[in-house]
């Protein structure tokens, strides 16, 4: 695997594993193991209402440094670790999500 892509895929699983850290001790209020699948939705789970995604997009942009519209706040965006990694992951600038090469 070229070294760019692997980089590219441990910054994503850093990412997924932040995310996931801060709904487990947010909103399930379980151990630091709790399962909670990548794909899973927080909305069929009830695991986030109104007042949650509040919370997660402050979350967002205080954990990754990015700003948060009030046009991305969707279900596209923000319902499952995988999909709000994948917006996170959009939305840092190049240098950070790929490490200039030497």
């Amino acid at each position: 695997m070229p070294a760019d892509r692997h980089r590219s895929r441990t910054k994503m699983t850093d990412t997924r594993a932040k995310i996931r850290t801060f709904l487990v001790d947010n909103f399930l209020f379980g151990p630091a193991d709790a399962s909670l699948d990548d794909d899973a939705s927080f909305l069929e789970l009830e695991l986030v209402d109104s007042t949650g995604v509040i919370e997660l997009v402050s979350f967002v942009e205080e954990s990754f440094g990015i700003k948060v519209q009030d046009n991305e706040i969707t279900r596209e965006n923000f319902d499952s670790v995988a999909r709000l990694a994948h917006f996170v992951e959009s939305k840092l600038p190049a240098a950070v999500s790929q490490p200039a090469q030497s």
